[in-house]
């Protein structure tokens, strides 16, 4: 089946998927949202998706980009306004991928993972937090002061890192990273990709997304 507009299959409190919807709505580009369920997934998602992960982007012509970053560069590539990849991120975002995520996790997580000591994987992940800190302390955002890609890849997955014990990171002392989530959760595109809608069935009504 083809469509006239691209098809982006989300949820709503994933930072892949996040991420993925701060660059579509940056690129003003239109979109069909459909919610996924992440333990009830649609067959109709299934049967497109190679990884049966979200975010997932489907394209007019059948092309599917199914990883977040591949997606935000395609919208990006489309129309960047505030000129996003004007900027090398410089491997900060591979290591917010990697080292951060992986700590993020085991934090969260702990259940999950064998032999895991939460709190040394925490103090992991704070150590890659403090070098956002200096870099912070003479930059409204990582890079210049307004946001990069980079910024708005990494965003979500501090808010993910600051929600899991929110007495905890009230009282730790990053006010430079604090003002710049801060700054990220109270802004009107913030609100704008965390609108709640409900699981999207085939049967449904087009959600439009990514224009106001």
């Amino acid at each position: 089946m083809t469509h006239a507009l691209p098809v982006l299959y989300s949820f709503r409190r994933c930072p892949y998927a996040m991420r993925a919807r701060l660059a579509i709505q940056a690129a003003h580009q239109a979109c069909e949202l459909r919610e996924i369920v992440l333990r009830d997934k649609a067959p109709e998602f299934l049967g497109v998706s190679p990884s049966g992960t979200v975010p997932m982007l489907l394209l007019p012509d059948g092309t599917v980009i199914d990883e977040s970053l591949d997606i935000m560069r395609w919208a990006l590539s489309q129309h960047d306004p505030e000129h996003w990849l004007e900027v090398d991120d410089g491997g900060w975002i591979a290591r917010n991928d990697g080292p951060f995520k992986r700590s993020l996790d085991r934090y969260k997580y702990p259940t999950r993972f064998e032999k895991t000591d939460r709190l040394a994987e925490r103090e992991k992940a704070l150590a890659i937090l403090d070098e956002y800190e200096e870099r912070l302390a003479w930059s409204r955002c990582l890079f210049r002061a307004t946001p990069s890609l980079a910024d708005m890849a990494i965003l979500p997955f501090v808010r993910q890192f600051a929600s899991v014990d929110a007495d905890w990171w009230s009282g730790l002392a990053r006010p430079h990273v604090k003002r710049w989530l801060d700054e990220f959760v109270s802004s009107g595109r913030f609100d704008a990709v965390m609108l709640k809608y409900p699981k999207w069935q085939a049967s449904d009504a087009p959600t439009l997304f990514g224009v106001a």
